[in-house]
């Protein structure tokens, strides 16, 4: 049977009425279907006005008749003492502000850092989170990819300071990088320094030769000054002219006529107190220098704009170098011959406390010893000796790997020929400017090489090498004899297994090589 309650209300039978109140039917059960009856005088709504809640409503509780389930991952829940995010997220100290540095593969890491932190404090935080394997010679280079321009900031430069200068809307950006060439004038400032750019007026000295002169001007935190003749790019033009130019304690000079150092022949041009120097990349395309040795100077307090460069042009690497050289020493003065002291003391102090290059305490103890004699082992108390000793043991350890590798029963997975793709300095298929130029960024330092794939011949590769502010690229082409193959560079005279032993090899013999290899040219990822 089926009740019908109004127009639009339906009850089925199986509902139970369990309640009435003012004329309104409470209806339950499972078969219970009710439709609210459509009333011509109902009262209407006003669904547009807006209801008012108080902003002291008191929160509601809701409690749950459930038990409660533990997190099985608490640390994710407190950042602070989280090892996972803690690179992540901001410390608890609220005047950290956060910086990206990107690394040479392209690849960025941000980092938080302290209002004062300097280039080297910043380094030794990207050293600690790239687990690099040396302390040394690491550095922030400044770059403006789309200028063509790029400097290695000074370790006690603050990185916000520099950042404050950059444009907003630039593509200006930090690079973590080698530059084995920071302080290297101060370990050999005479290929820095030819004497034919140093001025006469510099050698006050009575008695002193001019190489005496340059070792103790630099050694003290001070320049020589420098003169030469030098490109410069004419304002809103395209042409470059060619002057004669001093580089002066009271700033950069260039002679109205000749070289002619008369007062009223010099025309001042700029203080180095508030430049900084950049080297020019691309300089050909991108100004139409006239050689490939560019660099310019930057108003250091304001951003980037191409009418405030002052651009010139080198007639060799050497004599920019110079060039660059002396603006940093003018500058900075014994400022950076602190540093200097500072880099080659700090690596050890680190090593000793953290050991962050994986080696163990006790070899700190090693000594070199002598077994030769018939009375027992003895302590090789000369460094000269003990040095040549541990060149001999290397040799002869190199002796008995080739004779291992040459074994017929060899396995041949026991070392692959592709070992040479895991090492620092194989850089796989660049080009040969591309290689260059990586070479020239991390510092044009005798020894330092990387060795990559040969673009014009297959199978080959190509041992780039640093040397007198060169690079010069040497072919290494692979051989066969016995039935197995090998890799040489000087016609099949020495042979190597793999670049891998030809690089150890030629770390402790040059070989045909100008210098022995010293610094590889590495590019860490962030």
């Amino acid at each position: 049977m089926m009740e019908v309650a109004g127009s639009w209300t339906e009850v089925f039978e199986g509902s139970e009425r369990m309640e009435e109140s003012g004329g309104e039917e409470l209806l339950l059960g499972s078969s219970t279907l009710t439709l609210a009856p459509l009333v011509a005088d109902s009262p209407s709504v006003r669904r547009s006005e807006p209801i008012l809640i108080a902003s002291n409503r008191a929160k509601e509780s809701y409690s749950s008749s459930f038990p409660s389930i533990p997190n099985p991952f608490p640390e994710l829940c407190s950042p602070s003492n989280s090892p996972v995010l803690i690179n992540s997220l901001p410390p608890q100290s609220s005047n950290k502000h956060l910086i990206k540095v990107y690394g040479e593969d392209s690849h960025s890491r941000s980092v938080w850092v302290s209002p004062g932190a300097t280039a080297r404090e910043v380094c030794h935080m990207l050293v600690q989170t790239a687990h690099c394997s040396d302390q040394e010679t690491w550095s922030l280079l400044e770059l403006h990819p789309t200028l063509g321009l790029e400097r290695c900031l000074e370790d006690h430069e603050v990185v916000l300071e520099v950042q404050a200068t950059w444009s907003l809307k630039g593509d200006t950006r930090l690079i973590f990088c080698k530059n084995y060439a920071k302080y290297e004038f101060f370990r050999k400032p005479m290929l820095f320094f030819p004497e034919s750019m140093i001025s006469d007026s510099a050698d006050v000295s009575k008695g002193m030769t001019s190489s005496e002169l340059i070792q103790n001007l630099v050694r003290s935190g001070t320049c020589p000054e420098i003169q030469g003749v030098l490109h410069v790019k004419e304002p809103s033009r395209k042409a470059w002219k060619k002057f004669y130019f001093f580089l002066r304690r009271s700033g950069l000079y260039f002679s109205t006529k000749g070289s002619s150092k008369e007062p009223r022949h010099l025309q001042y041009v700029a203080d180095l107190d508030d430049l900084n120097v950049y080297t020019v990349v691309n300089s050909r395309k991108l100004y139409g220098a006239p050689t490939d040795f560019t660099f310019c100077m930057k108003p250091s307090r304001n951003p980037v704009r191409v009418q405030d460069l002052k651009i010139l042009c080198a007639e060799s690497e050497q004599t920019r170098t110079c060039w660059t050289s002396a603006f940093r020493l003018f500058k900075y003065g014994k400022q950076l011959q602190c540093n200097y002291q500072l880099s080659k003391s700090a690596p050890r102090k680190l090593e000793g406390m953290n050991l962050t290059d994986n080696k163990s305490k006790s070899e700190a103890s090693l000594v070199a010893m002598d077994f030769s004699g018939k009375a027992g082992g003895r302590v090789i108390q000369n460094p000269t000796e003990a040095q040549s000793a541990e060149r001999e043991e290397g040799q002869a350890w190199r002796r008995r790997e080739a004779l291992r590798c040459s074994l017929p029963n060899l396995n041949s997975a026991a070392r692959p020929s592709s070992i040479h793709r895991t090492q620092p300095w194989f850089h796989g298929g660049v080009s040969r400017k591309e290689a260059e130029r990586l070479i020239e960024k991390q510092g044009l330092v005798d020894g330092m090489f990387l060795i990559r794939e040969s673009q014009q011949h297959s199978q080959c590769f190509v041992l780039s090498l640093c040397y007198k502010l060169k690079t010069k690229h040497y072919l290494v082409i692979p051989c066969e004899d016995g039935g197995r193959k090998y890799f040489t560079m000087d016609d099949g005279l020495t042979l190597f297994i793999d670049l891998l032993q030809l690089v150890e090899f030629h770390q402790i013999n040059k070989g045909i090589l100008p210098v022995c290899l010293k610094h590889p040219c590495v590019c860490v990822a962030l």
